[in-house]
């Protein structure tokens, strides 16, 4: 199997996505976190752009001496010498070179004839080795440029020292088997091309960039360039998680591999959307939250049965916690049975049908029940409270020239008993979650929360889905409501309860209890 090496241009490329900058001290965390991925080669930036961006390009080039750095410059003397400049301190560094080569690119854009341009890359290439052993150039929009010119242009950059060649699909307007055929021919044909690696640079503005970039692979290249999530301009990149599990998963037809350790990926990909402000895609292959979630009755009976019936790949070994079967109202009586008995909930027969005919009704309302809903649908159906505590009341205080606080009423269900809490905080929610957190006799970390609106105009409905951590366990409460600090609170109690269940911390809040009394 040949290894492909995966280039990371997260922090360059995919910085370009409208709305998605980093700031420079964050790409640090983001770059540490690549590094730990296992990613071959990390494009951090584009040095001369802005002195914060030479800044984190240094910083990075610095700390990070397992990993590549490419620093990316255009084929003009001021970026190859920021480029140089920030990326000296790494132990293995290349020099990234891009030019354009379509007509439409020249006559446009460059306004430069085809001479002018393989004149001026020569040039450049020349000048950057005299810094750099290592060169990656670019021909920028190859897939629309006339294949003998991408040739004569290779040509050129190999015979100045150029070592690897990356024919980048711009604007993600190439079809699979030209990718196959555009990386034969410049391999066959330029002069030198079984001297240098090959590299694909693919866009997904037709969907098609992962295809692409596995068609590159087929077609001879042993480098791919990515973002995580697929961000980038316009309709983004070639998504890593996509490209390597693809790769791993169908190994034996690519014969291929990656350096990727993907026990990081799920990490990776929630880190660059909760610093970049970049939601996921419920859809998303991979990472998304549907990815891995199954409702129709038929998939979850032979899910429960074997994994392989309905799964491809294993979402934990991703670093992806299984919650793999989502509750609505095509799920059948398996499934919902089977998520009672998670919850240590016990119900006999009669009890269940009752459960299962109110589940119904309830999902046909809203779609999707949720696990506190089912738990207590099944405490209304049996006269229990599974649940171990309740959001009885919520107030908060919120403005400009006053400090944000929050009082909570809590139910511990088991005694019946009711407490107020209260808790400031620098917004409201904050001080929502640090009065619920008194009330909660466990230790949890608050790790994320993603709002949704459910609808539109006045009356709109808002999603809150918070994750906690609880001894190394990550569980997840949603609520739906038109009050999003409410919805957040309520997820968040879910949550928690969720933890209490399941992780058999019920007896530690009994004796925890006792103690006290």
């Amino acid at each position: 199997m040949k290894n492909i090496q995966i280039f990371d241009t997260t922090l360059r490329d995919g910085e370009q996505s409208p709305g998605a900058s980093i700031a420079p001290e964050r790409k640090i965390v983001i770059a540490r976190q690549l590094a730990k991925l296992g990613i071959d080669v990390i494009e951090p930036g584009f040095p001369v752009s802005s002195p914060g961006e030479f800044a984190a390009v240094q910083q990075i080039s610095r700390e990070l001496q397992n990993v590549e750095i490419a620093g990316f410059a255009r084929a003009v003397k001021v970026d190859i010498d920021a480029a140089v400049k920030a990326t000296q301190d790494a132990a293995k560094r290349r020099l990234h070179l891009f030019i354009s080569s379509s007509d439409i690119h020249l006559n446009h854009q460059l306004r430069k004839s085809r001479d002018e341009v393989v004149q001026i890359a020569r040039e450049m290439v020349a000048y950057g080795k005299q810094f750099v052993d290592e060169i990656e150039f670019s021909a920028m929009d190859s897939t629309r440029s006339g294949r003998d010119f991408v040739i004569q242009l290779v040509e050129a950059v190999i015979a100045e020292g150029a070592t690897v060649i990356n024919l980048p699909d711009t604007l993600g307007y190439a079809m699979p088997h030209e990718m196959i055929d555009l990386f034969q021919a410049v391999r066959r044909e330029a002069r030198g091309g079984e001297t240098v690696r090959y590299s694909a640079h693919c866009h997904n503005d037709l969907g098609l960039a992962v295809a692409n970039s596995l068609a590159a692979i087929q077609g001879g290249a042993t480098q791919i360039e990515v973002t995580v999530n697929g961000i980038g301009e316009r309709a983004g990149n070639c998504s890593l998680e996509e490209l390597v599990m693809a790769i791993e998963t169908r190994k034996d037809a690519m014969q291929a591999k990656t350096n990727v350790d993907i026990r990081e990926i799920y990490e990776t990909s929630r880190l660059v959307s909760r610093t970049m402000n970049f939601p996921i895609a419920y859809n998303k292959p991979i990472v998304g939250r549907n990815a891995f979630q199954h409702e129709s009755g038929i998939h979850q009976d032979g899910l429960l049965k074997n994994r392989n019936t309905y799964e491809i790949m294993d979402p934990e070994a991703m670093g992806i916690s299984r919650n793999m079967i989502i509750l609505g109202k095509h799920s059948g009586s398996h499934a919902i049975k089977h998520r009672l008995a998670e919850y240590g909930v016990e119900v006999t027969d009669d009890q269940f049908k009752n459960v299962f005919s109110r589940f119904k009704e309830v999902a046909d309302g809203q779609k999707i029940v949720t696990d506190d809903q089912l738990i207590r649908i099944a405490g209304e159906m049996t006269k229990t409270q599974p649940d171990p505590f309740a959001l009885i009341d919520l107030q908060v205080h919120a403005g400009t020239q006053r400090s944000r606080s929050a009082t909570v009423t809590i139910r511990e269900n088991e005694q019946g008993v009711e407490e107020s809490y209260m808790a400031m905080g620098a917004g409201p929610l904050e001080a929502v979650i640090h009065a619920i957190g008194q009330a909660i006799p466990v230790s949890v970390e608050f790790e994320d929360l993603e709002l949704h609106s459910l609808s539109t105009g006045e009356d709109a409905h808002g999603e809150a889905v918070v994750s906690i951590v609880h001894n190394g366990t990550r569980y997840r409460g949603t609520s739906a409501n038109k009050d999003i600090i409410l919805a957040a609170a309520e997820a968040y109690i879910s949550a928690c309860n969720q933890a209490i269940m399941t992780a058999g911390a019920r007896n530690r809040v009994k004796e925890k209890r006792t103690a006290n009394e």
